[in-house]
């Protein structure tokens, strides 16, 4: 056989698979049309820093109900949280589709529009596709989306082209929000294509604890996605190894937005703490349920589920917590003096929370002040000990100085590649004090974004708000299949089979 000298030929036969990938943690604002006019801005900015494609969080529009209850609890539900659904419902955006969603049907456009309208809907889908076709950005944003009578959280992928090639519904509220919002179709989990710059893009997305979900995972494997999206509500430390799991067993480029929130961001309906009251100046009839008086008595809201303690000090500047037998007396059960050194200030009621306040969908009591950070530590006798610390909870090494919020938006210890950060605040001067409810944060958010081989990119972005923005090279995708596949070769598609109702798992071409 002849021989072929191959030093002339031209290995590489494609252009570079790279693009500018941006994940935006911002905040809902009071109204959806002001949210809406921020989500232009923030995709406007993005794209004069080169970002082609840019995620915003899970119920960007519309907004998430953090610390609202509702006036839910098992068997009864209350006109005051009936006055909050209404709020959110009327903060929900309607796209024109149907409560079982049309699929195609809606996505092209073929449904009637009733006389005397142009379009169905509110026209945010119209907005939308405006906003990504002058960016010319790919957008892919969570919403609630209202249709017929029930709420949905939802995602939309926005081509610039194209308009909204695709609507997904998220199949699986967690907790509380099962309550707000209906169950979507397992259809809508459909991978969208398209082509930005000569690169080829698989995508999809699962919305926050439904990165939980296994099969769901691997539902989106199966149609062999390059671009995994994972807008979410989830601040917890949790959240960053599970995204990091996912673009490793996926092979693919994982982008997840969340939101940054502080106590006085939220909704006016969700922060009031005042009930409606009867015609007689007592609590309405269908809200007379678990309740307790605050302050001088004039205002009440639902009782709170914490166990209740008395917090002394010693000279030493040491907190001990003393467990209480009532909440309602809050007397503490020994002496403070028995094991106090010195004199120890006047007792304050407190309660100490479980967590660090990230559990999203937990009891919603208003929220209480936020006080230093402490280690708790226990006595033989079940004495709890608070320690103070001056670290942040939230990151390692960091220490506060004067606001509990503040935070460089990029820093090197942040970043595992070069990435870029903007739109980042500081929260330094919010002249309420550290200690402030307003300045609580109730979200830290926690944005970043993964390469397929686990690595952290950028992010995870915490106390502030921004726009995280990397390259990224989708060739690393497929390098990264020479080993594992878990949809393909490494599958065993022979013996384990996954169906999904209405879904097909072909990938889409």
């Amino acid at each position: 056989m002849p021989e072929h000298d191959s030093s002339n030929i031209n290995w590489s036969t494609t252009m570079p698979l790279k693009l500018k990938l941006g994940v935006a943690q911002c905040r809902t604002l009071s109204t959806t049309a002001d949210t809406l006019r921020a989500l232009e801005e923030t995709t406007l900015k993005a794209a004069t820093d080169g970002v082609r494609l840019i995620l915003f969080p899970e119920a960007y529009l519309g907004g998430y109900p953090r610390n609202c209850s509702f006036g839910a609890v098992v068997g009864s539900r209350s006109a005051w949280g009936r006055e909050q659904f209404l709020h959110y419902f009327r903060d929900a955006v309607d796209l024109g589709d149907t409560p079982a969603g049309a699929g195609d049907d809606w996505v092209e456009r073929r449904l009637p529009v009733a006389k005397g309208r142009e379009v169905r809907g509110d026209g945010t889908r119209e907005e939308l596709e405006r906003v990504a076709r002058e960016a010319n950005v790919f957008v892919v944003t969570g919403l609630v989306e209202r249709s017929g009578g029930s709420l949905y959280c939802a995602i939309v992928y926005i081509c610039p082209r194209l308009g909204m090639i695709g609507k997904r519904r998220k199949v699986m509220p967690t907790g509380g929000e099962r309550l707000i919002w209906a169950q979507g179709s397992p259809s809508t989990l459909r991978a969208v294509t398209t082509t930005i710059a000569g690169v080829h893009l698989t995508l999809a997305a699962a919305i926050c604890w439904e990165n939980y979900m296994p099969l769901l995972r691997y539902s989106l494997y199966s149609q062999n996605v390059n671009l995994y999206l994972a807008p979410t509500a989830d601040a917890r430390d949790t959240w960053l190894p599970l995204m990091r799991t996912i673009a490793c067993e996926g092979r693919a480029v994982v982008l997840s937005a969340n939101q940054c929130v502080r106590h006085k961001d939220l909704p006016a309906w969700v922060r009031e703490t005042e009930l409606p009251k009867a015609s007689n100046g007592g609590i309405a009839a269908d809200d007379a349920q678990e309740m307790e008086v605050v302050g001088d008595g004039d205002a009440h809201r639902p009782k709170s589920q914490r166990r209740r303690s008395t917090v002394t000090k010693t000279e030493d500047n040491h907190e001990i917590t003393w467990l209480v037998a009532s909440p309602a007396t809050a007397e503490p059960l020994p002496n403070p003096s028995a094991i106090a050194t010195g004199s120890p200030t006047r007792p304050t009621a407190s309660a100490i929370p479980s967590d660090d306040g990230t559990d999203y969908d937990g009891p919603s009591a208003p929220p209480l002040p936020t006080r230093r950070r402490s280690i708790i530590t226990k006595t033989p006798d079940n004495h709890e000990i608070t320690w103070p610390t001056t670290r942040s909870p939230t990151k390692p090494g960091l220490h506060h100085t004067r606001s509990y919020g503040s935070h460089y938006c990029k820093s090197s210890a942040a970043f595992t590649a070069p990435a870029t950060c903007t739109e980042g605040y500081r929260y330094d001067d919010h002249g309420g004090g550290e200690n402030s409810p307003d300045e609580e944060i109730v979200c830290r958010g926690g944005s970043c974004i993964v390469g397929p081989a686990g690595e952290v990119l950028a992010g995870p972005l915490f106390e502030a708000e921004g726009v995280l923005a990397v390259e990224v090279d989708f060739e690393d995708c497929e390098k990264g299949r020479l080993d594992l596949d878990v949809a393909g070769s490494y599958s065993r598609n022979d013996s384990f089979k996954l169906t999904v109702a209405g879904l097909d798992l072909i990938p889409p071409p």
